[in-house]
């Protein structure tokens, strides 16, 4: 665990709030009252306030490793508070990959404090810290519920996204909808059809073979792993959100897998190799965070492009499920992320057996 702190001045908002800088601590003391606790806990709100659902909340002890800074990224975050009460969570997150001018932010106020001013005055501050530091992009994702407000459909043509307070607020800061994302969930109950379709997608990649692993991963998977992490931030549908390209070595997977232990989740990697040159070609990665009946999240699936047209997506994907499973039983619902235009995973996923619940939006701002 890196024992990074953040720093800097309060900075007054308006409607008598204020953008505090959230220090963390070594450890989070997920019992005890404090900064942390209330950034976990209010995150959390908007959070389900935003997607209807709880399944990316998270304690303080497993957030503390996700705010923390490393060697590829610069993470700061803010409470934004009126008196002693914590109305809203911000964060700015500087990617050193690239040239190091992208950025994720975002900022966050409980629906009852919204309308006054203060996030239009936080986001200020924070696109003031962000060309400071050299970014020239900003990103965001966006989770909208159902409504009966007018769509917002991105460049891409596929998908949209409602006109809601969270869009609108957007678009008058200057931000633009770059893609769609469908949120799409798979329930654990007549599972027959399964081993059938993983049976025909072996058939068709006779070349290959699964293998498979739980977190930390192997010493001699670690470069085919890597070079397959650095792919997924190529390779994915990306619309013209201009994310830079991740430089991913064996010590940067250690990172990341030492960052999901370190937040309490149990992570599986399925992979296919080509036999005739072990080469990992194809990755699909399943994680569970705290009791064994919690939601399971689905997080990359990627196939490199030179192996494309064997059915590896399909192949790795439900020999992924079907492990699991026998791994988590209890574990009854599963979440994946798509973007509406990629079509080819959204056809796995469809045959699978998932369901859309929800979209999201993936928002770009270009600084002057």
């Amino acid at each position: 665990m890196i024992g990074a702190r953040t720093e800097g001045e309060i900075v007054s908002l308006t409607a008598g709030a204020a953008l505090h800088p959230l220090v963390l601590p070594e450890r989070a003391d997920a019992g005890s009252p404090g900064p942390l606790r209330d950034y976990a806990d209010v995150r959390n709100r908007c959070l389900e306030a935003a997607s209807g659902r709880d399944d990316d909340s998270f304690t303080p002890d497993e957030l503390l490793p996700l705010l923390t800074t490393d060697a590829y990224t610069h993470r700061r975050q803010w409470r934004i508070l009126v008196g002693e009460r914590t109305i809203g969570v911000a964060f700015l997150n500087i990617s050193r990959d690239g040239d190091g001018d992208t950025a994720m932010t975002a900022i966050s106020v409980l629906p009852e404090a919204q309308g006054r001013g203060i996030a239009t005055a936080a986001a200020a501050h924070l696109e003031q810290l962000a060309r400071a530091e050299g970014a020239r992009t900003l990103q965001v994702w966006t989770e909208h519920l159902p409504s009966d407000e007018p769509a917002l459909v991105p460049p891409t043509g596929f998908g949209s996204v409602p006109r809601d307070h969270a869009a609108r607020f957007l678009l008058a800061q200057g931000w633009t909808l770059e893609q769609v994302d469908r949120v799409s969930e798979y329930h654990w109950g007549e599972d027959e059809h399964l081993p059938a379709l993983r049976d025909a997608a072996q058939e068709a990649a006779s070349g290959y073979r699964v293998v498979q692993w739980l977190l930390p991963t192997p010493e001699e998977r670690l470069g085919g792993y890597a070079w397959m992490k650095s792919r997924m931030s190529t390779d994915a549908p990306d619309a013209a959100m201009d994310s830079p390209e991740e430089s991913w070595d064996p010590e940067r997977v250690r990172e990341h897998d030492t960052r999901w232990a370190d937040m309490g989740h149990t992570v599986q990697v399925t992979a296919a190799e080509h036999i005739a040159s072990g080469e990992l070609c194809a990755y699909n990665e399943l994680s569970l965070k705290g009791p064994d009946d919690s939601v399971t999240q689905q997080n990359d699936t990627l196939v490199l492009a030179a192996h494309r047209g064997h059915r590896l997506g399909l192949l790795v994907k439900t020999a992924g499920l079907l492990a699991w499973h026998e791994r988590y039983p209890r574990s009854a619902r599963v979440i994946t992320y798509n973007a509406e235009e990629n079509r080819p995973m959204l056809s796995i996923n469809e045959q699978l057996g998932f369901v859309p619940i929800g979209y999201g939006g993936a928002w770009k701002k270009v600084l002057d």
